[in-house]
């Protein structure tokens, strides 16, 4: 079994007399990109300042590597790195000058900042205000500040929301760049969905505090069985004429014929069917359900 980077075993914590997480057991492996999934509101950030020790956690509920993390809490928090909302930018500092000074408060050496600056290709914009930074980068400079004692871990509250698809597409290959190349785990949380099923390796997703599904991205897929869909020109007529074969078809959103999936060999005979009737199929295939109606399957009634 892979160490485990991160562990929560039932862990709860409330608000007053609100209950924000509900007997929570994140397991989080190393070397893993895990996207923490839930609608706004659900516990994310919640779950993520109790990792990071800001909210503080019942006894032996949280481990981080392994360790509790109430007992072992400098040890842990020296071995990761965090981005939480908006990042701690000193607007009026270049973004070399940004990590220069974060540089001298942690005690190392000053040349991290150029080497960070690359890293997250902000090299070209290193003397520039950060103050006239886009949203994007200032992103991928939190996430460089984040990333100065070269932590283990990386924890990620919405490291995209607000930005443009060129910004999320900077901070998606970031993140992959850090997993595959630089041995970082990542954990990252989002509501946006399609940018999880991208880079993710595992997931978990979470709604009103409870975890209602954790593993890998195979596994969260293979919850639902694929469709076989078929585009043809007269829809009304093939659909009578497979249910006269006994077939059982819905019509999808993309006005394609649906039915479920069982082989490529009775997908090849459903087509020669159609076919050797006259009807001209131009396309027949079997789909998965993405990510995103995934999740709504499993949060519709949780």
């Amino acid at each position: 079994m892979s160490e485990l980077v991160i562990e929560t075993r039932g862990l709860n914590y409330n608000f007053g007399t609100q209950k924000v997480v509900d007997n929570l057991s994140l397991h989080v492996k190393k070397g893993s990109i895990y996207g923490f999934l839930g609608p706004n509101g659900a516990g994310k950030t919640t779950t993520i300042k109790i990792l990071l020790n800001l909210l503080k956690s019942p006894a032996d509920t949280v481990f981080l590597f392994g360790k509790e993390i109430n007992t072992h809490r400098i040890e842990s928090l020296k071995r990761l790195g965090a981005l939480v909302e908006q990042p701690a930018i000193y607007s009026h500092l270049s973004g070399k000058e940004n990590l220069i000074n974060r540089c001298i408060l942690l005690g190392l050496n000053k040349s991290k900042a150029a080497d960070l600056l690359q890293l997250v290709g902000l090299t070209e914009a290193a003397n520039k205000k950060a103050a006239n930074y886009s949203l994007g980068m200032k992103q991928r400079l939190g996430i460089a500040l984040a990333l100065l004692p070269d932590p283990e871990l990386l924890l990620l509250d919405e490291p995209t929301n607000g930005l443009d698809p060129n910004g999320i597409i900077e901070i998606r290959n970031l993140m992959i760049d850090l997993a595959t190349n630089h041995g970082k785990t990542i954990l990252v949380s989002s509501h946006l969905l399609s940018e999880i099923e991208r880079i993710a390796t595992h997931v978990g997703i979470i709604n009103k505090g409870k975890l209602l599904f954790q593993g890998t991205i195979d596994e969260l897929q293979n919850l639902s069985k694929p469709t076989l869909e078929i585009e043809t020109s007269n829809i009304i007529g093939a659909s009578t004429l497979l249910t006269e074969h006994g077939y059982a078809l819905t019509v999808s959103e993309s006005k394609r014929l649906s039915l479920l999936f069982s082989s490529s060999e009775e997908s090849a005979r459903i087509n020669a069917i159609l076919v050797n009737n006259g009807f001209q199929v131009s396309s027949i295939c079997p789909v998965r359900k993405d990510l995103e109606h995934l999740f709504l399957d499993i949060t519709k009634n949780n």
